[in-house]
């Protein structure tokens, strides 16, 4: 025989800090549940409090109102089962914690076990881990809960849980989002529930928090490691799936294994369960994710730091007219500024694509050019500067020319600055402090140069915005006469392949060699990424979209003297 049951994955974009927001939207996404006849709702880790809170943690009183909180949650539960992420205190223990509701009653917490403490993860600084895993009891169901990195050990809380009879594993996680992780976590899920014989129901957060965009995704996976429901990716969504639950497991591992079990009820009252079927999403094509994140990390930053609108200095090159685009996508093209400021070296072709790409994209272009106030500066370092030739000193003049006017008209407006810089020039510090630096966040700052490309014709084959000859044009600053990226740097298809092999590969000069690339080429990338960590130290946020990004995923010191150079 078997029984189903109907569970409800609530994936939800909390904001970090805001508990009174997010207790609403809660109760709210609770309630959904209730009415659509659910007996278990799942909310993502740290839901209540927002992923990650970092030193919000440090403060005793935010963790005592993010307590209380939760005991407001739990009193307002229906006859509906409620799992959702929160911090848990004990003494001056703190820890990543799930609480476990029916009815108006705190049935248990669990706590994390496994605390991840790599890349943009740093949970040993504020929590402790949790001991034994619990399971518990609903009607004839036994399941375990268990939190994010619990789940990606085999011989971590799940195979506990699961040898003490628990038919479901609920996993609540706020997994941070980059390329094509969504089918690493897949092919994780299917390989647990087959290796223990569970349905698993992950639930994941979604939305934009600082640095990090997390995805969303969640998902049920049946015994077979099979996909049976998915949300989609980027947006809230109360995903729905009916699970049938065969006989329960003998209970005789439960004792051999020690877990603590919890019975909730074994009475289910019948409620009214509209019919259903089980939603697969579609899974986006790499471009379509990669765009969609950037839009959603935009949108939510804008958003939850209180800003109406954003500015945007427009060259005419890629970079900036990509940043524009995903702008507008996020917020609306009524709330997107764009700002040129022609030089004595801006060409005319610079200057009708500016303007092409405004009118495609209907924003409003504000022309301030910079020739005059250049001019002036040339003048009054001249007695300084006296007869020493013309070098990368005016060209970053001119850049700080720009980044002045930009956060002027910030401060006057109060619109965000959004720099324009991608992940392949602030490797290698191809960029001017104070000057294209400037600003409050670096939308595309993670993304390749090779991506910035393919992003942008992805983008025109959703409807064209992007002008042709910007896709063509060989890139420029355009901050001396005849400059181009080339004399500076090797080709962006070469530079891109070494950047990745040494930044998110970690991979030795040597091993670099190995791959055919040129030794002095290799050593010329490598020497410029390391000589400016000081200037990437000082850049705006932005968006992480690779496995690992310039910022809290790579954290090397500035004052370094460590080289590895080839004999």
């Amino acid at each position: 025989m078997s029984e189903s049951f109907r569970v409800a994955l609530a994936q939800i974009n909390p904001v970090v800090g805001d508990l009174s927001v997010n207790k609403e939207k809660i109760i709210d996404y609770v309630n959904q549940a209730y009415t659509r006849g659910v007996h278990i709702v799942c909310f993502p880790e740290l839901a209540l409090t927002g992923y990650p809170p970092e030193d919000l943690i440090l403060k005793k009183k935010f963790i005592e109102d993010n307590m209380n909180i939760m005991r407001e949650i739990v009193e307002k539960t229906p006859e509906i089962i409620v799992v959702c992420g929160f911090i848990d205190q004990e003494g001056d223990r703190v820890y990543n914690a799930a609480f476990v509701s029916y009815k108006g009653i705190l049935f248990g917490t669990y706590r994390k076990v496994i605390l991840p403490n790599y890349g943009v993860f740093d949970e040993k600084r504020y929590f402790r881990p949790g001991g034994e895993p619990i399971v518990f009891s609903y009607g004839t169901l036994t399941f375990g809960v268990n939190i994010c990195e619990d789940i990606w050990f085999t011989e971590g809380p799940t195979k506990l849980q699961a040898l003490s009879s628990a038919s479901l594993i609920i996993n609540l996680s706020a997994s941070p989002y980059h390329a094509g992780k969504i089918k690493t976590r897949q092919e994780m899920l299917a390989e647990r529930a087959r290796e223990y014989n569970v349905f698993i129901a992950y639930t994941n957060m979604v939305g934009g928090q600082d640095e990090l965009v997390f995805d969303g995704g969640s998902m049920v996976v049946d015994k077979t490691g099979n996909i049976i429901a998915r949300a989609s990716q980027f947006q809230e969504e109360l995903l729905l799936v009916d699970i049938e639950i065969e006989d329960v497991k003998s209970f005789m591992l439960q004792k051999k294994y020690g877990i603590k079990r919890i019975d909730i009820t074994r009475d289910i009252s019948d409620r009214d369960r509209p019919s259903i079927k089980n939603h697969i999403s579609e899974e986006l094509p790499i471009e379509a994710e990669i765009y969609s994140a950037l839009v959603l990390g935009l949108k939510d930053y804008v958003r939850k730091n209180g800003f109406k609108k954003v500015l945007v200095g427009l060259s005419g090159g890629i970079d900036s007219s990509l940043t524009a685009t995903i702008a507008c996508d996020a917020i609306g093209k009524e709330n997107v500024k764009g700002v040129f400021m022609p030089s004595p070296y801006t060409s005319q072709g610079s200057r009708e694509d500016v303007y092409e790409l405004s009118r495609n994209l209907g924003i409003e272009v504000i022309e301030i050019p910079i020739e005059n106030i250049f001019a002036s500066y040339i003048e009054s370092l001249k007695p300084i500067f006296k007869d020493l030739k013309e070098d990368v000193t005016e060209e970053n003049i001119q850049a700080r020319i720009r980044g002045n006017i930009l956060m002027a008209l910030s401060n006057k407006f109060g619109w965000l600055v959004l720099t324009t810089g991608n992940k392949s020039e602030m490797s290698v510090g191809y960029a001017t402090l104070y000057g294209d630096m400037a600003g409050g966040f670096a939308v595309i700052k993670d993304v390749p140069k090779t991506e910035v490309y393919k992003l942008a014709y992805y983008r025109n084959s959703k409807g064209k915005v992007i002008p042709d000859r910007v896709l063509i044009k060989e890139p420029s600053a355009e901050l001396k006469p005849g400059q181009k990226d080339s004399d500076l740097l090797p080709p962006y298809e070469l530079l891109d392949s070494i950047l990745k092999l040494y930044i998110e590969e970690d991979k030795e000069l040597e091993d670099i060699v190995s791959y055919g690339i040129e030794k002095e080429t290799v050593e010329k990338v490598l020497n410029m990424v390391d000589k400016s960590e000081y200037k990437r130290r000082q850049a705006p946020p932005g968006i992480k979209i690779t496995p690992k990004a310039l910022g809290k995923d790579r954290r090397m010191p500035i004052t370094n003297r460590y080289r590895i150079r080839l004999v």
